[in-house]
């Protein structure tokens, strides 16, 4: 059975999400198959989403000194 999707990493979950793209591309999956694939496709795409926002809102909360040093983190609106 496939693993969960929330328990993936976001590099797991981006592979699986580029084997799903393929297997739809090439339309050789039957239809009730499609649509599941369709459906798994969707959540690994929001969880890769929600993965590169909460990296993005990380990357963001770090500050720099006078050097571009890191020197601490600051808050991040709405965390």
């Amino acid at each position: 059975m496939a693993k969960p999707v929330e328990e993936m990493s976001f590099e797991e979950a981006m592979a699986e999400l580029e084997q799903v793209v393929g297997q739809l591309e090439r339309g050789d999956v039957a239809l009730e198959a499609s649509i599941a694939l369709y459906e798994r496709g969707a959540a690994l795409k929001a969880h890769c989403e929600a993965k590169l926002k909460a990296a993005e809102e990380k990357v963001a909360a770090i500050q720099l000194d006078a050097e571009g040093q890191p020197q601490g983190l600051k808050p991040v609106e709405g965390l």
